[in-house]
């Protein structure tokens, strides 16, 4: 198994280590060189010795180097994935944006050709998420051909099997770039209530545990809505406590149908201030693909899905051209005065605008009237 990934990433080259952070940026040709060479070429010994305490000056360890081959898409393709390898999922969150949880999927054989085919287009940063990921049938195995194919794996997860033996030794053979953990409240009732399972905070403790002593890369995602926003402050001082980075999330979303029933749970004094939407990347160096190989421009557009099983390379070639048609302001925001101004891309406008909405939970004018 290789120790370092060597790939092109958005237009450049680097050398990347599987479980660290800081990357060694190289030149085309330094990078050409080590992809025909039989050996480490030694003027990036000592810099690979630096950034990753690896000594490859010997030739049998050139082999410690995995060199990813450029993607045939134009551009170099896409950097970055994420994938929902299944929706279904061991918690019931009264928030959640995906709405029914099913337990469906790809065959084996399909998510195989799915990951090889991520690889083809340049992923070399892929995001496995759910549902809930770990609980897949297949996550195991899933996730270590994709490390095997060299992409350095983010994993969001509800913390729920970190505990695990068979997951604590697959992060130990292949280590994760990154763990999100998402936090749903500081004590047991109030995250029991929230996820609507009993014995999830026991769990969510179990498996923080099991990942913080096992030295896994944690980051903490805080997520307010009504019935846990009175333990914020426990929640954030838990994150500091075990030293973990954290984020807080008061935003809430329709799902990803358009549905309205999720929205019931946001509270409105948690609701945070969005900056103008500027633009995204979504569709250009990054892609979304579902539960059954469908890939899209991101998590939240999915009204044009390209069979990635069947369609390969070639349908995300067209999703460029999709994602720029998906940004075009229309329906209710065609004509709108302040819309260079506006907090929110147009394809999560419109499922609140399915979800009929009220307008101060992402619209500029909303928040003008409640004033």
């Amino acid at each position: 198994m290789h120790q370092l990934i060597a790939a092109p990433f958005l237009g450049g080259h680097f050398i990347v280590k599987p479980g660290g952070k800081p990357g060694l940026r190289l030149p085309s040709a330094l990078f050409d060189e080590l992809a025909g060479a039989d050996r480490c070429p030694p003027e990036l010994v000592d810099p690979i010795k630096t950034a990753f305490g690896i000594d490859l000056d010997q030739p049998q360890l050139r082999d410690a180097i995995l060199v990813r081959e450029s993607s045939p898409l134009p551009n170099g393709g896409f950097g970055r994935a994420s994938w929902e390898i299944n929706l279904g999922c061991n918690w019931d969150c009264e928030h959640c944006y995906l709405a029914l949880k099913k337990f469906e999927g790809l065959l084996w054989e399909d998510k195989v050709r799915l990951l090889k085919t991520m690889r083809d287009a340049g992923v070399l940063f892929l995001q496995i998420t759910g549902g809930e990921p770990t609980i897949d049938r297949d996550f195991i195995r899933a996730y270590a051909l994709a490390a095997e194919l060299g992409m350095m794996l983010h994993i969001s997860t509800n913390a729920s099997q970190l505990h695990q033996p068979r997951i604590l030794e697959l992060f130990d053979r292949y280590p994760p770039w990154r763990i999100t953990a998402s936090i749903y409240g500081a004590s047991e009732d109030a995250y029991d209530a929230l996820v609507r399972r009993r014995g999830g905070w026991r769990l969510f403790m179990r498996g923080m545990a099991a990942a913080i002593e096992s030295g896994l890369p944690l980051r903490l995602n805080i997520v307010l809505t009504r019935s846990n926003a009175h333990e914020r402050d426990a929640m954030i001082g838990l994150a500091e406590t075990w030293g973990i980075e954290h984020n807080v999330y008061g935003n809430l979303s329709p799902t990803i149908y358009g549905g309205a029933e999720v929205l019931d749970a946001q509270d409105v004094a948690t609701l945070t201030p969005r900056s103008p939407f500027t633009g995204c990347n979504a569709g250009h160096t990054f892609f979304h693909v579902d539960l059954h190989g469908r890939a899209t421009v991101c998590k939240v557009e999915r009204d044009v899905k390209i069979d990635l099983p069947t369609e390969g390379l070639p349908g995300l070639a067209r999703l460029g051209a999709i994602a720029d048609r998906a940004q075009v302001r229309t329906g209710g925001c065609s004509g709108c005065a302040i819309s260079g101004s506006c907090t929110v891309c147009r394809p999560l406008a419109k499922l609140y605008q399915q979800a009929k909405a009220p307008l101060s939970s992402y619209c500029q004018h909303g928040r003008k009237e409640s004033v």
